[in-house]
């Protein structure tokens, strides 16, 4: 790992992160505006029902596929 290289965006965590999470809080954002987060493998899950149960998960990919150009 370099110190370029994404980490996951989880509490204390320091793994290299695989997905983007990006999200968005209707209540502060505009509907096209989309926040990220990052997350390795272990706790995508856990993130992605964190934003979820709040209604703001909009989108899950593979930080590989993921080009913030098209938000």
């Amino acid at each position: 790992m370099t110190d370029e290289t994404p980490i996951c965006s989880a509490k204390g965590c320091r793994v290299a992160a695989v997905w983007v999470l990006a999200w968005n809080n209707p209540k502060i954002h505009t509907p096209e505006r989309r926040k990220t987060w990052l997350a390795c493998e272990e706790h995508r899950e856990h993130l992605s029902q964190f934003l979820g149960v709040r209604g703001f998960l909009k989108d899950v990919v593979l930080l590989s596929d993921w080009d913030a150009r098209d938000v």
